[in-house]
Formats: C-alpha cells, structure tokens, sequence
C-alpha cells in the first residue's frame, strides 16, 4: 500500500499532518528503503556466486538449475528495485511537505500547506507510476507544492539529488564502463562531490 493511501485510509490527508508526524514517516520510509537497499545488494552477492559456480561447472544439468536461479533472482531484484523507487518517492514527498510546513511555522513561506484531492491523486499516481522517474517526480511534486527558485535551496538540497551526488552517479557509470579503475574511483568521486560542495559555499 502507498504512503498517500495510507494515510488517507486514516481519513486524513497527507497534507493535515504537522511537522512532527511527518517527520515520523519520514524516518520510518528510512528505514524501509535502507533495509531494500540491503536486499539488493545480498542479491547482487548471491547472484555473483551462482554465476561463479555455474562458471566452474561442467555438468549442463546443474548450469540449468543455476541459470533458473539466477533468472529468479534477477526477477526478485527488478521488484525489489521498483519498489525501491517508489520508497524513495514517497520520502521525497514527506520531506517536501515536510520542509514546508516547518518554513511556514518560522514564518518562511516557501509553498503551499494544503493540497487538494486532485493534488493528492496526482502525486500518488506518480508515486505508482514506473516510467516517472525519480527526477521527473521531483520537478512535478515541486510544481505541486509551488516550490520555485525562492525556497530555501539548503534545506532542499537534503531531501534530492544534487549536483554533488549526480558526480558519484556519474563516476559509478565510468566505472561500469571500465573507463576509471576501481582503485581510482573513490578518490575520484569524493573529490568532484567536495568540489561541488565548495562551489556551492561561493
């Protein structure tokens, strides 16, 4: 079940939590993409040993049993991996809303407090949505919530991806294409995201 249907199943909009409840969500949808994180990456291991194994192998009736494995595993991770996505969206959209009524409480108006059943409908179908992407749900749920270029950039920044995290984005697809070697890559990575960090202090 998604956040929004959730809540919403408590006859409460998503928009009529305080700060404090949404901070409550927020950690918990944490801890849910953490522990899919981890899954992903335990199926990875296990996927890598069955390909090793099979590898080593000679007999065809066990390489079949192999490969059935790993096409379950790979099945499992694509769901895990989507689900994982839909994890990160409805935290992105709990610390909008978030960030938003905590502004309005100091007196900072950086977007709107309430959201219409139209609204809500929207974002939970991109929430669902697997061809929206994470980007793409990020620019539309800021429409939403009329987050333009006067929010508060600094608070934002914690709660989507960033110039400084699209470097380590980037430098891991180096990696995949063998054009930066492993023993390079972090050094390489830490020092673009702290560049950009320090660019972002100017």
């Amino acid at each position: 079940m998604a956040l929004i249907d959730k809540i919403l199943g408590r006859n409460r909009s998503l928009s009529d939590l305080s700060a404090g409840e949404l901070r409550k969500e927020e950690i918990l949808i944490s801890k849910q993409r953490d522990r899919l994180m981890k899954k992903i990456e335990t199926l990875a291991e296990q996927k890598q040993r069955i390909f090793q194994t099979g590898a080593a192998q000679k007999s065809t009736e066990l390489r079949t049993a192999l490969a059935q494995d790993f096409e379950l595993k790979t099945q499992e991770q694509v769901m895990t991996g989507r689900e994982l996505t839909l994890r990160s969206k409805e935290l992105m959209t709990v610390s909008r809303l978030r960030l938003v009524k905590e502004g309005n409480e100091k007196g900072r108006a950086l977007g709107r407090l309430k959201l219409t059943n139209k609204d809500v409908a929207r974002i939970s179908g991109w929430i669902e949505d697997d061809t929206v992407s994470q980007e793409m749900y990020h620019d539309r749920l800021d429409a939403v919530l009329s987050l333009g270029a006067d929010a508060d950039r600094d608070a934002l920044a914690n709660t989507s991806l960033n110039q400084a995290g699209q470097e380590l984005l980037n430098m891991w697809e180096q990696m995949d294409r063998g054009k930066v070697k492993k023993e390079e890559a972090f050094t390489k990575a830490d020092a673009a995201v702290r560049g950009r960090h320090a660019e972002g202090q100017k």
